[in-house]
């Protein structure tokens, strides 16, 4: 009798062996490849555990914790702008710049050269905690989001005091709300210091009128270029914005009595009502009276709620993950999903990834540099402890892609023509190569990539049914291991996901 019940049992556990060491279909390991920032063990485990269901389920439900690797999370918590909070790093660095003009001219040379290289390392720290938790969270749906808005919702590094505020400005402004409401978004980085920076209106005040950011806010951050707006709406929504600004001192400006309930202060963020102008405005048809930062509030609602917003982000989201021209038929239920939630964005992806417009889509997206390198990245260490992100850093440059790199408030292009070209491969091929030399684990002292085919590893079973034949043609030609790697690395199924 209990012969008969242990053999059963037996074969189940020997049947679960078989089918958790099976590879995916190849239609699974793209989907996969798609949702992630590449395939990785992790992710596939994760993928036959959870059921296709239940893994983007959890996706588009991610906490807020990252979940990473403890060896990852120590080198995180070592960085200055993990150990101090990083508002008053900014606040710090803004302070010093302030009182270089103060110090006699043979040591203002030095201290300047100081302040720079001090800014230089928040900003390498910035982008080391992002490449990090993109690499290895297994929350991957949010990390991409993450990047997609960190570019909707530009900034450049080399604006004014920005490189002091990048990492408050990820951390506090766009990742905590990547998987939220899109509103809490526009809120957030309209009341952010690097976006009032960069987009100039921490100068735009009553009487004098700076239009940049209100232009921006509509055609880039909500409304798009053809969203029905005039540039008289331009103007009215520069009044609007009047006031909004930075603060760094510790103490509040002496407002009139009946202007002291309309000041408000959060952080550095200010809006100061002596700046703002007052007046009646009238924008996209409807009268805005003058509340003082209630209009903001006002106005911000209104343009999230546009279906000109729901078409525009809709339509930026399916490029960023379905193709360059998508389909209008998923956009436009991706913007009725988008009315219907209130900008929900969960919601909206789970549309958006859930169709068959985007299954079809399946290996044939480009990758943007920063897609390439984290999928070429996570495949060849895969298990590996990466800690030298100088090299990545490099390398995103190198492609064009530096993070908080682009200069104007448009953010990189997602499309084919943006990444496609000789030279762009050429440059990839290169990447792939250095990729395979380098040793970017100090913990790790693994060396696969320099003496070992990838071929060799459990990982690249998922992925062999998918390359092509010119692909393994071209393996077939490797003169070494080295060259193996780097082919496949640089292969147009890496190229495309």
């Amino acid at each position: 009798m209990q012969l008969k019940l242990i053999i059963p049992l037996l074969l189940l556990t020997f049947f679960w062996l078989d089918v958790s060491s099976t590879p995916l279909s190849p239609e699974d390991i793209k989907w996969l490849n798609r949702i992630n920032y590449g395939i990785n063990s992790q992710a596939i485990n994760d993928f036959k555990n959870q059921g296709k269901k239940n893994y983007l389920d959890r996706q588009l439900s991610a906490p807020t914790n990252d979940n990473l690797p403890p060896a990852i999370n120590d080198i995180i918590a070592k960085l200055s702008i993990s150990r101090q909070d990083e508002a008053l790093l900014a606040k710090e660095h803004h302070d010093k710049a302030k009182n270089l003009k103060k110090l006699p001219a043979e040591q203002r040379k030095a201290a300047k050269n100081a302040q720079k290289q001090s800014a230089e390392h928040l900003y390498e720290e910035t982008m080391q905690r992002h490449l990090l938790r993109a690499l290895y969270s297994p929350w991957q749906v949010k990390e991409q989001m993450v990047w997609f808005w960190l570019n909707h919702f530009n900034v450049y590094n080399r604006k004014g005091a920005l490189r002091s505020f990048l990492a408050d400005y990820e951390d506090s402004a766009i990742r905590p709300h990547a998987m939220g409401k899109f509103r809490d978004l526009v809120m957030a980085s309209l009341r952010h210091p690097a976006m009032l920076i960069y987009l100039d209106n921490v100068h735009n005040a009553s009487g004098k009128i700076n239009e940049n950011y209100a232009r921006e806010l509509m055609e880039l951050h909500t409304l798009g270029v053809d969203g029905g707006y005039t540039q008289q709406d331009v103007q009215e929504l520069s009044k609007i914005l009047t006031g909004v600004a930075i603060n760094w001192k510790d103490e509040k400006p002496k407002t009139k009595n009946d202007l002291q309930r309309h000041y408000l202060r959060d952080g550095f963020f200010e809006f100061n009502p002596n700046r703002h102008d007052f007046s009646e405005k009238h924008f996209l048809g409807k009268t805005i009276k003058g509340e003082g930062f209630a209009e903001v509030e006002q106005v911000v609602d209104m343009l999230v709620k546009h279906p000109s917003t729901a078409r525009f982000v809709s339509r930026k989201l399916a490029v960023y993950f379905v193709s360059d021209n998508p389909p209008p038929a998923l956009v436009e239920r991706m913007s009725k999903t988008f009315l219907a939630t209130d900008g929900d964005i969960p919601a909206i992806l789970h549309t958006l990834l859930e169709s068959q417009e985007f299954n079809d889509s399946l290996g044939k997206k480009v990758s943007d540099p920063v897609h390439y390198v984290l999928a070429a990245l996570r495949f060849g260490y895969d298990g590996q402890n990466i800690t030298q992100t100088q090299p990545i850093i490099h390398w995103l440059g190198a492609l064009g892609e530096p993070l908080f790199g682009h200069l104007t408030p448009d953010g990189y292009g997602m499309t084919e023509k943006d990444w496609i070209s000789p030279a762009q491969l050429t440059k990839r091929f290169q990447v792939a190569k250095q990729i395979v030399n380098s040793n970017l684990s100090a913990i790790d002292k693994k060396t696969t990539l320099k003496q070992q085919k990838l071929a060799d590893q459990p990982l690249y079973q998922n992925i062999e049914p998918l390359l092509s034949t010119q692909t393994k043609t071209a393996l077939g030609k490797a003169a070494s291991a080295q060259e193996w790697n780097t082919f496949l690395l640089s292969s147009p199924e890496f190229v495309y996901r």
